[in-house]
């Protein structure tokens, strides 16, 4: 499978003074979000923060949506790059369903770090579930369905797939539910299993903690 990177943030290229003010800017935005959490810093705030004009910051993100979405931009491009480019079973080289498994494990430890950012993000732009790095995401479980399991909906399974990847369901788990990490990625490949039927050897749910470490061991965290 060949799919272009899909960016959060538009262009991979600028002047180098608009780069250094940018990453200016994202420093600052990431001070503060960690210091406040994703719904207690405004705008105002992260231009005070930077030293730049709210005028330059809307400029350049729109809203805190855009802010929040820029911040994650990197540590998307390297999940992306892992995904397209890596080592199997998260990369090329390995049986669509163990591609499967693999892709869940590894985004939702992404998202165990950066739910509460993308969660304010996707409340103010909806839309942006569909667009971007997720337009990609999406492509790569339909395509891995498609050749994991011909006879089902892919289409569909892809959609119930991605359902349970979204940033409030995984913040209500973890956070409301008290559920650790390793129940919720065993949940995945169950789900994986049942659109699939678990035909590849080690790629049940039994083997959800085994999958787990072997990405850990192999490529560095998002």
């Amino acid at each position: 499978m060949s799919l272009p990177l899909a960016t959060a943030d538009g262009p991979l290229t600028e002047r180098a003074d608009a780069a250094r003010n940018r990453q200016r800017i994202i420093c600052a935005a990431e001070r503060l979000f960690a210091e406040r959490g994703a719904c207690g810093v405004s705008m105002d705030d992260v231009a005070r923060e930077a030293g730049v004009g709210v005028g330059t910051l809307y400029r350049r993100f729109t809203d805190r949506a855009g802010l929040q979405l820029a911040l994650l931009g990197e540590r998307e491009r390297l999940f992306q790059d892992e995904l397209l480019h890596g080592e199997p079973p998260l990369g090329p080289g390995a049986p669509a369903s163990a591609r499967l498994h693999a892709f869940g494990h590894r985004y939702l430890e992404f998202l165990d770090g950066h739910a509460e950012l993308l969660n304010d993000a996707f409340s103010s732009r909806p839309a942006t579930r569909f667009d971007g790095p997720y337009a990609l995401y999406r492509t790569h479980l339909l395509v891995l369905l498609r050749e994991a399991a011909p006879d089902v909906d892919a289409e569909y399974a892809t959609e119930s797939l991605f359902s349970v990847l979204l940033p409030r369901l995984h913040l209500h788990l973890r956070d409301d539910r008290d559920w650790p990490l390793e129940r919720v990625t065993a949940g995945w490949s169950s789900l994986v299993d049942a659109w699939v039927g678990g035909a590849d050897v080690g790629t049940s749910s039994r083997s959800s903690a085994s999958i787990s470490r072997g990405l850990s061991q192999t490529s560095p965290n998002v």
